[in-house]
């Protein structure tokens, strides 16, 4: 009898403690890049595939990250990006590199892509930094590897800090949003830069 009632209590237990798990909404949050460009490119230009922007396992889950002092990291539950960020830096990749005309086509790689040169890259940090004010930080590798050869002949390590103008998660995010399109549209110049220089 004291078993059976000891396993009605654990029931009647678990069930109002389900009851009180919260009920607070999850928010998404999209980067938004700029429209596609209505450039067509240079019919004689090079073709560049953009693959793959890697990321660790922290950042696979979508969910908005930062960071305490140099040691101390988690993630906002209840607040998350639409898509993961490695997929956000590509696509923002994809948009910069067709924005400057350069090139004959900008396209995402693929088994049946093909094309001159591959940008790939890895992205390290890509969220919130709390310390004596409220910054996000960008951490990212880009590299440009000859198709033909299959040798990396450029590559460049992006850092990049931008304030947050304000105290909310929304507020990091537009931060995050300001960096990013400084990151990726210096990326894409240098890259423009560096491949009018190749015979």
């Amino acid at each position: 009898m004291r078993f059976t009632t000891f396993i009605c209590l654990v029931i009647a237990g678990g069930l109002s403690g389900a009851s009180c798990v919260s009920n607070k909404p999850v928010h998404y949050y999209a980067i938004q890049l700029p429209s596609p460009s209505p450039n067509p490119g240079k019919p004689d230009g090079l073709v560049l595939l953009v693959g793959a922007i890697t990321a660790p396992e922290a950042l696979q889950d979508a969910r908005i990250r930062y960071r305490a002092g140099s040691n101390e990291s988690g993630a906002y539950e209840y607040h998350r990006w639409t898509e993961r960020p490695g997929s956000m830096v590509g696509n923002a990749l994809v948009r910069a590199l067709r924005a400057s005309g350069q090139y004959q086509r900008v396209l995402e790689s693929s088994s049946t892509a093909s094309g001159d040169y591959l940008v790939r890259g890895k992205l390290f940090e890509f969220g919130e930094v709390d310390g004596s004010s409220i910054q996000t930080r960008i951490s990212l590798q880009v590299e440009l590897v000859d198709k033909k050869t299959n040798l990396t002949v450029w590559d460049r390590a992006v850092d990049r800090e931008e304030p947050v103008r304000g105290k909310t998660v929304a507020d990091v995010v537009q931060s995050l949003d300001r960096n990013l399109q400084h990151a990726v549209t210096e990326t894409a110049a240098e890259i423009d830069k560096f491949l009018s220089k190749r015979p």
